[in-house]
């Protein structure tokens, strides 16, 4: 009988697991990333959704409105309709803050878009501004194109903040002529 037990016990095991067949394969359901938003030709730099946009140089938001740049910052923007023909205008809303004035005196904004470097800009006193130029149509052409942007100078790193700080921008985008 003490035999006949652990047979008796394989036997059944055998014929248990003859019997089952693998489990059915079972579809996993996944969750699919929203599609990115497509382009916009303005990005106001408070909104979340268009961060994407903001891809190099770009500090966090600040008091939902704001966000500083570096000293180098580029934006990626969907050219408006027809300015491969006409031409556009590119617009940066922008503050120079007092601290950055008190320290550094002025500092110089310059664009390019591809290929076309747009005119600089200074500023010397603390202040709003529109950095305001006209971009040809043979910079315009395909779904889109970066600006980059830069400063000819800006704070550098402290105690205080730790990052290279240079502008605030509010928003950018480009115009049809």
């Amino acid at each position: 009988m003490r035999r006949l037990i652990p047979l008796l016990s394989l036997w059944a095991a055998g014929m248990f697991l003859t019997g089952c067949r693998a489990p059915e394969s079972v579809p996993v359901e996944t969750i699919e990333e929203a599609p990115p938003a497509p382009l916009a030709p303005m990005v106001h730099a408070a909104d979340p959704k268009a961060a994407f946009q903001l891809v190099k140089g770009f500090y966090e938001i600040e008091q939902n409105a704001w966000r500083w740049t570096a000293r180098e910052f580029s934006v990626t923007l969907r050219p408006p309709a027809r300015a491969d023909e006409k031409g556009a205008v590119l617009r940066l809303k922008l503050t120079v803050p007092e601290p950055v004035i008190a320290k550094l005196k002025s500092v110089q904004l310059s664009a390019r878009v591809g290929e076309a470097a747009l005119e600089p800009e200074t500023y010397s006193k603390p202040g709003e501004y529109i950095y305001a130029r006209d971009v040809p149509a043979s910079a315009l052409g395909g779904d889109a194109v970066t600006v980059d942007f830069s400063l000819d100078k800006a704070l550098p790193p402290g105690e205080v903040d730790q990052r290279e700080l240079g502008i605030v921008v509010t928003s950018v985008g480009l115009e049809l002529k």
